[in-house]
């Protein structure tokens, strides 16, 4: 069975993404998210948290979008909550 990827309508840009953390148009202000910190990337441990800032500039990343959450901790965005 194929894993369920949910999608997102991009109306600025008329296009469809993927969303995931990967890609920046995906990642506002306010949204919830998994994020790997940089001392559990060996490990893979998620923490979650509200996004504060964008910090990548570029896109999209194949790591994740990297962001500063509202705690203060940063990490890579894997997973967008609902």
């Amino acid at each position: 069975m194929r894993p369920v990827i949910p999608i997102c309508y991009d109306d600025r840009k008329n296009e469809v993404s993927i969303m995931n953390g990967t890609v920046r148009v995906n990642i506002r202000p306010g949204l919830h998210v998994s994020v790997v910190l940089k001392k559990d990337q060996q490990s893979g441990t998620l923490t979650e948290g509200v996004v504060k800032d964008i910090l990548t500039k570029s896109p999209a990343h194949p790591h994740g979008i990297k962001v500063r959450l509202e705690s203060g901790q940063v990490g890579r965005v894997k997973e967008i909550k609902k």
